[in-house]
C-alpha cells in the first residue's frame, strides 16, 4: 500500500477530556498519568511516543501546575497532541512550527493553521497565504483553517506544543522538544515519500534530523524575518516537484 492511500487525517472537532485532576469542571490535559500515549495518539505514532510517556506526564503536571497559578494554557487541552491524531504511515510532508500562536482563540494544535472564524489572520499565516497566492497564481484560501493540507498527509507540528496566553515562547525547554524530535525520528526512519519544510532558524536546527530527506529551507514566514527569504521561495510548487520525483501525489494547497 502506497502511503496515500492511507485513510488521512480524518481531524473532527477535538473533544474536550474529562476532568484528569485538574480543577472542578475545567478540562485536564488528556496524556497525563496515568493514561497511556498509545490511547491519546493515532496507533502507529504510539511506539514512537512511548519511551517519553514519562516526559508526558511530567509535562502535564507541570501545565496543571502552571494553570493553577493563574495562566491560560494554549491550545485547548484536546488539541495539544493534535498533530498526532493522523496516522503516520500518512504523513508525506513536515512543516515544523516553533511553538502555538499566544494569541487567545488562534491555536488549534497545527501549527500556523488557526480556527475557520478567526478574523484576522495572524499574520505569520497572511505571508504564507500571499506567498502561496505568488508561487502558484492563485487566490489565497478564504480561511486559515489548514486542516484540508493534514488530510493530504501534510504533518504541521510545532517543536513545542504549548505556550501561555500572551507569552510567547513561554514553554520552549519545558521537554516538548524531546517528544516532537523523536516524533520526527520516528519519521525519517520510516522512509520516504517525505519532504521536510524548514522555515527559520530554529527549523534549520533540525536538518541533521532530516539527513536524507529533501527539503525546503527559507527565513520564517513571520513579518519580522518573511522578506529576508521567505517571500519568493516558492515552497509549495518546491515541496510539490520533490513529491512527484518520489513518485507521491502533489498536495492540493488549496483543499478546504
Amino acid at each position: 500500500m502506497r502511503y496515500e492511500d492511507v485513510p488521512l487525517f480524518p481531524l473532527p472537532p477535538a473533544p474536550e477530556p474529562a476532568a484528569t485532576g485538574g480543577a472542578p469542571g475545567v478540562p485536564g490535559f488528556p496524556f497525563a498519568a496515568p493514561v497511556p500515549v498509545g490511547s491519546v495518539v493515532a496507533a502507529d505514532w504510539a511506539p514512537a511516543l512511548a519511551p517519553h510517556e514519562p516526559a508526558l506526564h511530567r509535562l502535564a503536571a507541570r501545565l496543571e501546575e502552571d494553570r493553577r497559578a493563574g495562566h491560560r494554557i494554549l491550545p485547548q487541552p484536546g488539541n495539544i497532541l493534535r498533530a498526532f491524531s493522523g496516522p503516520l504511515a500518512g504523513v508525506k510532508v513536515v512543516i515544523v512550527g516553533q511553538d502555538p500562536y499566544p494569541t487567545p482563540g488562534h491555536s488549534v494544535g497545527l501549527a500556523f493553521s488557526v480556527d475557520p472564524a478567526t478574523r484576522p489572520l495572524p499574520r505569520s499565516l497572511v505571508n504564507i497565504y500571499k506567498e502561496l497566492s505568488e508561487d502558484l497564481g492563485v487566490t489565497a484560501p478564504a480561511t486559515g483553517d489548514l486542516s484540508g493540507w493534514t488530510r493530504q498527509g501534510v504533518l504541521l507540528m510545532n517543536r513545542v506544543l504549548t505556550v501561555r496566553a500572551g507569552e510567547p515562547a513561554s514553554h520552549r525547554g519545558w521537554g516538548w522538544e524531546d517528544v516532537t524530535d523523536a516524533a520526527l525520528r520516528a519519521l525519517v526512519a520510516r522512509g520516504g515519500p517525505l519532504v521536510a519544510v524548514l522555515w527559520g532558524r530554529d527549523a534549520l536546527k533540525l536538518k541533521p534530523v532530516f539527513a536524507g530527506v529533501p527539503t525546503v529551507e527559507s527565513a520564517h514566514p513571520s513579518p519580522l524575518s518573511a522578506s529576508r527569504g521567505f517571500f519568493g521561495s516558492r515552497p509549495f510548487s518546491r515541496v510539490n516537484a520533490l513529491l512527484e520525483q518520489q513518485g507521491a501525489d502533489p498536495v492540493d494547497w488549496l483543499a478546504g
